[in-house]
């Protein structure tokens, strides 16, 4: 499978921002789609994930209530919706695929630049 983000860019903080993430080839082995940060001189962060056959999400702490992931399966897409952006969600933003309930993430996106400042 090949995933391919976009809809970063530039936001004031308590902005909106959504990212998508198409996925392509063999999309019948998505399992879950989960969505990572990365900033600069820290460890990549675990967002949040969705579940492809229910839509069940879980999300980390730090941005529970603020972002909100969701997906159309007819056109393997996922989303990442981000309101109320604060300076701290300035990352490089990387969504990934889990093939199977037991396995890890096993194919990732190129990653798209999140910048919040004013």
């Amino acid at each position: 499978v090949q995933l391919v983000e976009s809809g970063g860019g530039l936001v004031q903080p308590g902005g909106s921002l959504r990212l998508s993430c198409a996925a392509s080839g063999r999309t019948f082995s998505i399992y879950g789609m989960g969505w990572f940060r990365q900033a600069p001189g820290k460890e990549r962060e675990f967002i949040g994930r969705i579940t492809w056959s229910d839509g069940m999400t879980i999300y980390a702490d730090s941005v529970k209530g603020r972002f909100t992931i969701s997906r159309v399966n007819a056109k393997n897409t996922v989303y990442l919706q981000m309101d109320s952006l604060k300076p701290e969600d300035t990352a490089v933003y990387y969504c990934a695929r889990k093939s199977s309930s037991l396995s890890g993430y096993d194919a990732w996106g190129q990653g798209t630049q999140v910048t919040v400042s004013s």
